[in-house]
This record gives C-alpha cells, sequence and structure tokens, in this order.
C-alpha cells in the first residue's frame, strides 16, 4: 500500500544526509549484545522488520531497523523519537503492539517489540472460507476501541489500514494488535495538522486538503469496516490521483450487490464515519456507541455470508 509523502523542509538536507551524533539522545545498549537478528520480516518506508531472538531466554522478538542514512531531515529524526515515545505511552493495551526496548548504533536505530505471527487482518479473513456481518462487526468494534484508546490517550495514529493489524498468532481467538506508528503524533483537543500523511484509499478527505485533526482516524476506520462488509474500498480508481480525486468528491454507493445482503444498521454507521466533514462524522467513542455495533456485540447481529471475494484480488487492485 502505498504511503504518502511527507512533506520535506530542503533547507535540513546536505548532500550527505542529515548527520546525527545520537538519535535516541540517550547512552544505548548495543542491540547485538542481547539479540540475535535472524529473517527478514517486512519492509516499510524507512524500517526493515527482521525476526529478533532474545540470547538469554530465546523468546521471539520483532525488530524494525532504521537505517541512519534514510534520516535526511530534521523532521525523520523527529519521527523515530516519536515513534518510541508514542510505543511507550501506549504500552499496556492489550489490542497494541508492546515495545521491548530501543537500541542505537552508528548505523542505525532499533526498535526491538512483540512478535505478531497470525498474518495480517484480510488474511484471516481469507484462509477462514466465510465471514459474517456479525464477525465484521466483532472485528470493527476491537478497531474503534483501539482507535478510541489511542484518541483518549493524545495519540492520532494516521496511517490505519488492514495492513497494521496483525493477530498474535495463529490460533482462533489470537488477540488484534495495531502496529507501526511511524506516523503517529502526539495532539491536545482541537488541534489541527496540515502535513499529508497516510495510505491510498484509508486517508481522509481533510487530510488531502492539508487541514486535519483526530477525526482523520475515524474515516480510516470507516474505510476498513466497509471493506469488512464488501471486499472493496468506498472509493476507487486505476490511479492514485483518481483514488484521491474520488476521497474528495465520490458518492457513497450501497445498491448494487453485495450490499443488498447487508444490514440497514451497517450502512447507516458507514453514512455517519465516510462524512466528508469532520465536524459531523462519528467520533471512534460515538461509532461504539451505534446500535449496529451493540446488536452485534450482544449475539443479534446477522449472521449471513459476506461476499468478500475481491479480497482476494486486492493486490492487483490496491497496488497499481
Amino acid at each position: 500500500m502505498d504511503t504518502l509523502l511527507l512533506k520535506i523542509d530542503t533547507k535540513h538536507i546536505s548532500s550527505a544526509g542529515l548527520q546525527v551524533e545520537s538519535v535516541l539522545q540517550q547512552k544505548a545498549e548495543n542491540l547485538k549484545d542481547r539479540y540475535n537478528l535472524g529473517r527478514k520480516l517486512g519492509q516499510g518506508l524507512f524500517g526493515t522488520t527482521y525476526l529478533c531472538v532474545d540470547k538469554a531466554t530465546r523468546k521471539e522478538y520483532a525488530c524494525k531497523s532504521i537505517a541512519k542514512q534514510k534520516l535526511v531531515t530534521d523532521d525523520d529524526v523527529e519521527f523515530i523519537r516519536r515513534e518510541i515515545r508514542i510505543m511507550h505511552h501506549l504500552a499496556g493495551h492489550p489490542n497494541i503492539i508492546s515495545i521491548r526496548g530501543s537500541y542505537e548504533d552508528a548505523v542505525a536505530v532499533h526498535i526491538v517489540m512483540e512478535l505478531c505471527t497470525g498474518g495480517e487482518l484480510f488474511d484471516r479473513i481469507i484462509s477462514k472460507g466465510y465471514y459474517t456481518e456479525r464477525q465484521a462487526a466483532e472485528v470493527a468494534r476491537i478497531i474503534v476501541s483501539v482507535i478510541e484508546s489511542c484518541h483518549s490517550l493524545g495519540v492520532m495514529h494516521r496511517d490505519l489500514k488492514p495492513e497494521n493489524f496483525l493477530f498474535v498468532s495463529n490460533e482462533e481467538d489470537a488477540p488484534l494488535k495495531l502496529i507501526d506508528f511511524g506516523l503517529s503524533i502526539f495532539f491536545r483537543q482541537g488541534e489541527t495538522f496540515t502535513d499529508v500523511v497516510g495510505s491510498m484509499y484509508y486517508v481522509a478527505p481533510e487530510v488531502l486538503r492539508g487541514n486535519y485533526g483526530q477525526q482523520a482516524d475515524a474515516w480510516s476506520a470507516g474505510v476498513i469496516i466497509y471493506i469488512l462488509l464488501c471486499g472493496v474500498p468506498p472509493f476507487w480508481a486505476d490511479t492514485k490521483q483518481g483514488v484521491f480525486d474520488k476521497v474528495l468528491h465520490g458518492m457513497l454507493e450501497f445498491d448494487a450487490d453485495p450490499w443488498t445482503n447487508v444490514s440497514e444498521g451497517a450502512k447507516d454507521l458507514l453514512r455517519k464515519v465516510l462524512v466528508r466533514d469532520p465536524k459531523e462524522r462519528l467520533t471512534a467513542h460515538q461509532v461504539l456507541r451505534h446500535p449496529w455495533l451493540e446488536m452485534c456485540s450482544n449475539g443479534t447481529g446477522k449472521t449471513t455470508e459476506l461476499n468478500v471475494e475481491h479480497l482476494y484480488k486486492r493486490e492487483e487492485m490496491y497496488y497499481k
């Protein structure tokens, strides 16, 4: 999934990159004194994630390593520092990835965290081979609950998407965890931001306009819920610019299949979350109290099987 480029202030860039004595601004233990790095698990905009094994306990973790040569601006360095602070700030939540520690050497900064081996959210849905509206609502409730907790602690994630929700293990009842706080930011109530960050399909219209607050996360959650119910995003096109035009101006449609099999309650929630005016949009707290989520959490939601066949083709559609 494409991540929108940050607006870079070129006055901080030198031909050799930004020279950083210490990103963590403290004496840090050497990662390799305590851990062995294993196979590559994933690749992000700045960092590469590896399997990481504690030498003493043999317990496995994930290690996100960020090469210092990629930190070319003061903002880049601040993003790494802020990511670590935010992960410590949110520590203890059952549905947020937990941080183990941070390390630094001459070439990279390393963030050791909980290892999630159960795969991405959509991969789990596909592997089950069946899926109901009630199950979609249960997943939606977890996602929105995490967002509400982040917002109550003054943190906006700013890159909510299915790839950033992982299951801890392959067990049926394994916890779902929110990961990747690389674009996250602390905020105060009423504060607004202008830097355009996020991922295509999930970015809120006010982010594209360069004036937004925490309600941008609620929009992204709405897009995820929409996909959980029908298998495709609400606003999509053949090009990135086409997608952004649809996000800014496209109509929300529920007339065609598979929406005929989805309850009116689910559609009502989406109409109230995927609202372009953030002042009119439901907050995460309000979404959790919407009748559709409350009904499904009480075990009375629809058990009709949903058509999510488009999830099988998401790479073909998403990564043009």
